[in-house]
Order: C-alpha cells, then sequence, then structure tokens
C-alpha cells in the first residue's frame, strides 16, 4: 500500500522485473524485501485499488510464533495493584488465533462467558536471530501493527494461568497493515485507545510500557531463535472489562471493539457469541 492507495503485486513484478515469493512469510525473508521498500514509492502504477473495495486479510497470517506479554504497561500493572515483573512476563498464543483486522470473531458461548479485549502494540520481527543484543534488536524489526489479545477470563480464573483463556481461534485480532520500522519514528510515544461500541474504554499511551521493546528482544533471543513473521505482543495498557469499577464489563454478543494506534491503524471486530 502506497498513499492508501494498495498496488498489484503483478505491476509491481513487471516494474521490477522480478518475481516475488508467495507467501509473505518467505517475502519478509528475501532479498526483494530491501528492494521493494526502497523503489515502491518511485513507481507510477498502472493499476491499483481503493482500500474500501477489498477486504483486508490478517497481515501475517501464519507466523511461526505469537510472543505476548504480561503486565507490560505501569498503568495497567497500577489498575491490579501488582508491581510489575523486572522481567518480561512471557506467553505464547497459538497461530490458530490469529484473524484479520475487520473480521467478526466467533465465540462460543457454552465454553467462554467473560470475554474481554486487550489493545496492544505488536512488533514483527523481519529477520532470523538469537542472542541479539539490545543496541541493535530494533534492526531485527520490520514494523508495527495493532494487536488484540481477546482474553477469556472465566477460563483464566479457573486454570489459574493464561494459555487457554487466550488461545482460542480468532484470539488474536491483527493488522489492518505492517507500518514498516522507518515510518515509526518512535515507538514509544503512540497513543492507544480501545473503545467498545464507540464507548471509550483504554486512553493511554505506549510511553507507559515497562520493558522496551529492544530489551524484550533481547531477552527474548537469550534461549529462542526468533524467525520473520514472528509476532510480539507488547502488553496492553489500564482498561480492560475485567477491571472496570465498580464491576466487570465484559464483552456482549454483537459488540463492536474498535482498537487505534497513533501511525499504524484501526482494527475494528463484531464480536459473535455462538
Amino acid at each position: 500500500m502506497v498513499n492508501n492507495i494498495v498496488i498489484d503485486r503483478n505491476d509491481l513484478e513487471r516494474e521490477l522485473n522480478i518475481k516475488l515469493p508467495e507467501d509473505i512469510l518467505s517475502f519478509i525473508s528475501s532479498t526483494y524485501l530491501k528492494m521493494v521498500l526502497e523503489e515502491i514509492g518511485k513507481i507510477n502504477f498502472k493499476q491499483t485499488f481503493k482500500l474500501e473495495d477489498l477486504k483486508l486479510l490478517a497481515p501475517i497470517p501464519n507466523p511461526p510464533k505469537i510472543l505476548c506479554l504480561g503486565l507490560n504497561y505501569i498503568d495497567h500493572a497500577e489498575e491490579q495493584q501488582k508491581t510489575p515483573p523486572d522481567e518480561p512476563m512471557i506467553f505464547i498464543k497459538p497461530k490458530t488465533s490469529i484473524a484479520g483486522p475487520y473480521d467478526d470473531i466467533y465465540v462460543p458461548s457454552d465454553y467462554v462467558q467473560q470475554l474481554d479485549y486487550e489493545g496492544e502494540l505488536a512488533v514483527i520481527i523481519g529477520k532470523l536471530g538469537k542472542r541479539i543484543d539490545a543496541s541493535k534488536a530494533l534492526d531485527y524489526v520490520l514494523g508495527y501493527t495493532v494487536f488484540n489479545d481477546l482474553s477469556a477470563r472465566d477460563i483464566q480464573a479457573k486454570d489459574k494461568q493464561w494459555t487457554r483463556g487466550k488461545s482460542l481461534d480468532q484470539f488474536a485480532p491483527i493488522g489492518p497493515w505492517i507500518v514498516t520500522r522507518d515510518e515509526v519514528e518512535n515507538p514509544y510515544n503512540l497513543k492507544i485507545i480501545t473503545r467498545v461500541n464507540g464507548e471509550i474504554r483504554q486512553n493511554s499511551s505506549t510511553s507507559k510500557m515497562v520493558h522496551k521493546i529492544d530489551r524484550v528482544i533481547e531477552i527474548l533471543s537469550k534461549g529462542m531463535t526468533l524467525e520473520p513473521g514472528d509476532i510480539i505482543a507488547t502488553g496492553t495498557p489500564s482498561g480492560v472489562g475485567v477491571f472496570m469499577k465498580p464491576k466487570p464489563k465484559f464483552l456482549k454478543h454483537g459488540d463492536i471493539v474498535e482498537i487505534m494506534i497513533e501511525k499504524i491503524g484501526t482494527i475494528r471486530n463484531r464480536i459473535i457469541f455462538t
């Protein structure tokens, strides 16, 4: 996408005289990525599409890993009366949790009664790495996107841990696109706002992130190989439904959840209890 216009892949291949890989993970890993990013703004494309005429899918539909951080915003820790952890608190969601930026989210009502949202900035890893020094960590970042860490609080409470309650199908809506790292001068000064049916529930900033992206990458990569297309969801700020006062506000059938991150974009999903 260039200037809110979606370009045709075949047109791009013709202009650059290349044959691009068929899937996004192969493209991210390829030598063509740098060329495309450098040249794409210079080309007068013959075939273009308007965003409103297209259905956008998840920008990374089949990530190698979805790595998530808990208690990584100071205000989210405060609303729970907890102290942020000294090191990043990591959990993993399966790739079957991925959903598109505007998809309806289907939730089994016989399994989940307390559904909650978590608006988050997500980092997309751009190249293979292990034991990455924090000073070089951002060199491994392809870009950023918006992420909703949907969570079944009742399942979390039963299990006394997070995995099952955060791992249902479609519990990771993401998008609407990847904004490349060079387009976001400071990822630690972005507004993040979550609305439910137009009501603002979360209104914070990535400046309240406890463990910054470079440190998270350094710590993760000490024992885990990071791969192109890995998603790192960097945690959520205050305002999640479970901690609303005087009583929790869980998501209901038909609710529209909208998450906006400044300079990145907005995802919007309708909740359908089945």
